[in-house]
């Protein structure tokens, strides 16, 4: 009997549970997003080749030359040679956000023509981990080549493996400040998007049309919140790597601009896609498809340059990528010329999004509706009385 009941009502349920898109797309839809992402980025791993950044010292003696070629005939690396007029190989890896830099010293042919030891200074981004790895295979696989070659398995050649930018780098001082453009992205865009929806739904915007507070200012208050609550994410997150993790963040006036620019774009978008849903329920599916996205390919989590190439362009089309590379640039790198440009693109995106949300937030024309409606109500009852 039990079972039969559950049979007859079975159909039932799942009518209920199909009318919810929300529920439709975090059951369905977003599981099948989350496999193609991730599957995308982690299937390109092992298989690609990694940019390798040489900086070779010694003059393209032919040693240095047939060390090199080693490297390419091993199909992990593509190499690819710069001038020492880049000054500090370290810094010019880290400040490019490349994934590795190895520098051949001067005197390496010399070094093995008389069988002497000499070290290689390899500079690997903590942010890159697998790709990193797949560097110092390449470059261990090499030198043990050219030590049996030369020296009959004797240990000639050698590398230093240390952090782009720095010795004293590691993966919390890059995760850093993508955690904080991630809070910066999800606060806004999750609260906004539902408060605006069920604000048009229940005619809250219209009431609050008939007091005394103005559209640009219920706007600037929102957007000052959403600042202030970056602000103190900022300081938490910064204060915690620091103080538990040993983090190595310098908090500068050029990571301030981000934090006041960054949730005016957030908010904008979320106010945009709440008020622009006819219920709260399909603004809610657009806030995940907005965010879901932006969370897992602008380089919060995982580096752009993990992902295969075809979806480097996408990631690069995100608003939250120059976000969080210009964290990057303001707070790890101090690379000024990085940070003003990925900031000159997240204020244009913030302004034409201002501007479209502003637009989208109709306080005068529900004004008018609600002022026109009482007028209509009024002259009723007058012409009843005098009727």
């Amino acid at each position: 009997m039990k079972l039969r009941r559950a049979l007859a009502y079975f159909p039932t349920f799942a009518r209920i549970s199909f009318r919810s898109r929300l529920g439709v797309f975090m059951t369905l839809i977003f599981p099948v997003m989350l496999i193609l992402v991730f599957g995308a980025i982690f299937s390109n791993v092992t298989s690609s080749q990694v940019g390798l950044t040489v900086e070779n010292l010694d003059h393209n003696s032919p040693l240095s030359q047939q060390f090199l070629s080693g490297l390419n005939a091993t199909g992990a690396v593509t190499v690819t040679l710069v001038s020492s007029s880049v000054g500090n190989l370290s810094d010019y890896v880290a400040h490019n956000s490349l994934v590795a830099g190895l520098v051949i010293p001067q005197g390496f042919a010399a070094s093995l023509s008389t069988h002497s030891p000499v070290r290689l200074l390899l500079f690997t981004n903590p942010s890159s981990a697998i790709e990193a790895g797949q560097v110092q295979g390449a470059v261990q696989g090499v030198a043990n080549g050219m030590n049996l070659q030369i020296a009959g398995g004797t240990t000639l050649v050698t590398y230093a493996d240390m952090n782009a930018g720095s010795h004293i780098y590691t993966t919390i001082d890059y995760l850093v400040p993508g955690l904080i453009g991630f809070s910066i992205l999800v606060s806004p865009m999750m609260q906004m998007v539902n408060l605006s929806s069920t604000w048009k739904r229940e005619k809250l915007f219209r009431q609050l049309s008939l007091t005394p507070l103005s559209r640009g200012v219920w706007l600037f208050a929102t957007l000052l919140w959403y600042v202030v609550l970056a602000l103190i994410s900022t300081v938490l997150l910064v204060g915690l790597g620091v103080l538990l993790f040993g983090a190595h963040v310098t908090v500068t006036a050029l990571a301030l601009p981000f934090l006041v620019v960054g949730p005016i774009l957030f908010v904008s978008i979320g106010l945009l896609a709440g008020t622009a849903s006819k219920t709260p329920e399909a603004a809610g599916m657009i806030g995940n498809i907005i965010t879901f996205p932006m969370m897992f390919l602008s380089g919060t989590f995982y580096p752009v340059s993990l992902f295969p190439s075809w979806l480097v362009p996408i990631a690069h089309a995100l608003p939250l990528y120059y976000l969080i590379d210009g964290l990057n640039a303001a707070l790890l790198f101090g690379n000024t010329s990085t940070a003003l440009t990925d900031l000159a693109i997240v204020l244009v995106l913030a302004l034409v999004f201002a501007i479209a949300a502003t637009q989208a937030v109709s306080w005068r024309e529900e004004r008018g509706r609600v002022l026109a409606r009482g007028t209509v109500l009024h002259d009723g009852a007058q012409h009843a009385q005098t009727s």
